[in-house]
């Protein structure tokens, strides 16, 4: 095969769904070796154009009244469906964004992967069983007989994102093409599933279509990059020129778009949450009849948070961030000592919890898992207030949401709408308002901003900035994206394996860390951004 060889060629592309144009008239091409990055914002119709190549979109409610698809010169609109599935896989493989809800959850790792490789090559389970061993070890899973028995709920993030790639890798193909494949993963993670597919790419000479909206992922790996905004692609060219010669204004807009400023100025230092000595364990089960060990998700970690301020919680998937952020609030068991404002949470009887539970509030990372497709935007917002204070009437509920979708940045209109009518970060400033609703001192923000677009995250840690001081909130603030906890936080501990392994103000950390591990997290996430 020659090196240089055109995989696909994409010319004049247009995609619509019923009358309404998402992608208008694009085109670009991806050869053998070579790693071209579509990047923009959700909805800029990078996904659909990538689907679009495997002809993945719901025909016939989707359609290209223009353009031209070729696959290794053979045109893919209009293909049968028998050569669709021999291009898909042998030719083109696809990883997508979230691994958790691409994988099978009742199928183990080893059929997943068998059912591919017997689906275009025929081959039975007993003779696949060494390929996926190969491949499971290709893609750097450690002891790889023993996680294709497991399941995917049983492995990490970064895990089931190997997994994804060795499924994709299972047949060789000519071409990868990567949906957002490092989004939701940690700054570690991240760096080594992009060190992996560029060896992957040198050893086995594919093109790669990566499809992101990480600047830095795309700066470490692309050789070209073509921007796109509503359906358009606005700027095309080799990757160095593209960022250090921006033609266009939104390719500008996008490479200053970046979580900036600093933490704002604490007037004291009086503590709001104490934590001593807190514990929180789960229980394994080996079987049905017999329980395994106890697992300590966190392990006797202590410390304070400060009125007004914000503190910074990082570390890798399975360190304990999450359980500790479900601890505090009382959502999950936990052993020692708990304040929040001078109240000890484990001897509030139920009644007492209740009560206590509107000054302290959550924001999740995902905003559309969280809100509830069939409550409208107000029922979502004003659920706490009926809890909280019933006496209000239905027209006061409603002026208090209102107030309340103005103070983060939406208009009243968003009242009766349903949260699959907004964008990603609309949705997060839904989650904000039903959290700051209550009026609470303390909110733990748990990876707000990991799901969303450089430029929205950028907005979300400004509107969380001025929230902060214009309510004065105290935030427990829990992320793998160090350049928001740099541009939120007054201190930061690191945590790795439930313990607290470094701790101390944000300057400190990120400019002369003492741990190991400190270090490393920070060179990973230098690494992603050089």
């Amino acid at each position: 095969m020659q090196e240089n060889q055109v995989i696909v060629e994409v010319d004049n592309l247009t995609v619509k769904f019923a009358d309404r144009t998402v992608v208008d008239h694009i085109s670009f091409s991806i050869s053998r070796g070579e790693t071209l990055a579509l990047v923009g914002e959700s909805g800029s119709g990078k996904s659909v154009s990538a689907l679009s190549i495997v002809q993945l979109l719901p025909y016939p409610k989707a359609s290209h009244p223009d353009g031209s698809i070729k696959c290794l010169g053979q045109e893919v609109i209009g293909a049968s469906q028998e050569k669709m599935r021999q291009i898909r896989g042998q030719v083109i493989s696809m990883i997508f964004q979230e691994p958790m809800t691409s994988l099978n959850p009742l199928h183990n790792i080893e059929r997943q992967i068998a059912e591919i490789l017997w689906v275009h090559k025929q081959m039975p389970v007993q003779v696949a069983r060494p390929r996926i061993i190969e491949l499971l070890a290709l893609v750097g899973i450690a002891d790889p007989i023993d996680k294709m028995k497991a399941y995917p709920h049983e492995l990490s993030g970064g895990q089931r994102q190997r997994v994804m790639i060795a499924m994709a890798l299972a047949n060789e193909p000519d071409l990868l093409i990567a949906d957002e494949p490092t989004t939701a993963l940690d700054v570690t993670i991240q760096a080594q599933i992009l060190n992996l597919l560029k060896s992957l790419q040198r050893q086995l000479g594919m093109g790669l279509l990566l499809i992101t909206h990480d600047l830095g992922v795309v700066r470490k790996m692309a050789d070209r990059v073509c921007v796109m905004t509503q359906g358009e692609i606005v700027e095309s060219g080799l990757c160095q020129t593209v960022f250090t010669q921006p033609q266009h204004h939104y390719t500008r807009a996008l490479l200053s778009a970046e979580p900036q400023g600093d933490p704002i100025e604490l007037t004291d230092k009086l503590p709001l949450l104490q934590v001593e000595n807190l514990s929180v364990s789960y229980q394994t089960t080996k079987g049905f009849f017999w329980k395994g060990e106890s697992f300590k998700a966190v392990d006797n970690v202590g410390f304070e948070v400060y009125r007004g301020e914000t503190l910074g919680i990082v570390g890798e998937s399975g360190s304990g961030k999450t359980s500790l952020g479900m601890a505090v609030l009382k959502l999950i068991h936990s052993e020692g000592e708990l304040r929040i404002d001078g109240k000890d949470l484990h001897r509030l009887n139920h009644k007492q919890l209740t009560q206590a539970r509107k000054d302290f509030q959550v924001v999740f990372q995902d905003p559309f898992g969280s809100l509830s497709p069939r409550m409208s935007v107000q029922q979502i917002i004003a659920e706490g207030l009926a809890v909280h204070q019933p006496t209000l009437s239905a027209s006061q509920t409603r002026l208090e949401v209102a107030k309340m979708l103005d103070e983060v940045g939406l208009t009243q209109d968003s009242l009766d709408r349903y949260p699959h009518e907004f964008s990603g970060g609309q949705r997060q400033r839904i989650a904000i308002a039903r959290a700051l609703i209550m009026k609470p001192k303390f909110i733990v923000l748990d990876e707000p901003t990991s799901a969303l677009d450089m430029s929205v995250q950028a907005q979300i840690v400004d509107l969380l900035r001025a929230l902060q001081i214009r309510h004065e909130l105290t935030y427990l603030f829990i992320s793998h994206d160090l350049k928001v906890i740099r541009a939120l936080s007054h201190r930061v501990l690191v945590m790795k394996n439930g313990i607290i392994v470094e701790q101390g103000s944000s300057e400190q950390i990120f400019e002369s860390p003492v741990e190991a591990y400190t270090k490393q997290l920070i060179a990973a996430a230098f690494e992603l951004a050089a």
